[in-house]
């Protein structure tokens, strides 16, 4: 199985290797080893210096159980993984969490996140889309001022299209997916942290 980068194919075992020598996160394990276009060695230095080792231990303990669900289209051409923490091994066996996991999993399936959150989208990512609404907006006659206060919209709107707690639910458009894992946090009494998703497609 392989993740897909902007660029680079990163597997799965190499993320899993990089998690068992360092013990960071899945998802900042991934992150590091996309930055380093795969080479293990190079993306443990990566995460020394972003100084994640102690924030990810604290991190782990407070929500250290969790569980891994998975999801397969109906036309078995598409299909997702999630991996979702909480703080209890009581709250991840409980049917609210693992319907929110199975709720998280439909709309990375249908939606296709590229991020799990705005912050973590770079200008470099960004710079093609903004290439094309400004060569849109180029012979509108326009001031530049103003076209680029347009390209800017434009930007804030996709990143919000391709992040997962910004994007809107699938099934209430009045609530985006972050507001969905708040009611879940104050429903459960726990903490709740995406950690990683994938999604497939043929």
């Amino acid at each position: 199985m392989l993740i897909c980068s902007d660029v680079h194919m990163i597997s799965i075992d190499q993320i899993k290797q990089l998690r068992k020598e360092t013990g960071i996160s899945l998802a900042e394990c991934k992150k590091a080893l996309e930055e380093s276009k795969g080479n293990i060695i190079l993306a443990k230095e990566i995460l020394r210096k972003w100084g994640k080792g102690v924030a990810e231990k604290k991190a782990e303990r407070t929500a250290k159980e969790g569980i891994i669900e998975s999801y397969i289209h109906s036309n078995k051409k598409i299909g997702t993984l999630l991996q979702i923490s909480c703080e209890s091994d009581f709250v991840a066996k409980s049917e609210e969490f693992k319907n929110l996991a199975h709720e998280l999993c439909l709309q990375i399936t249908a939606l296709n996140p590229l991020f799990l959150t705005t912050d973590e989208i770079t200008e470099e990512f960004l710079g093609k889309e903004k290439k094309i609404y400004q060569e849109q907006l180029k012979n509108s006659g326009k001031p530049k001022k103003i076209i680029d206060e347009i390209v800017n919209e434009k930007l804030e709107k996709y990143k919000t299209e391709i992040s997962l707690l910004s994007q809107t639910w699938i099934k209430d458009e009045k609530k985006n997916i972050k507001e969905l894992i708040d009611e879940y946090i104050a429903k459960l009494g726990e903490n709740i942290v995406i950690r990683m998703f994938v999604r497939y497609e043929i």
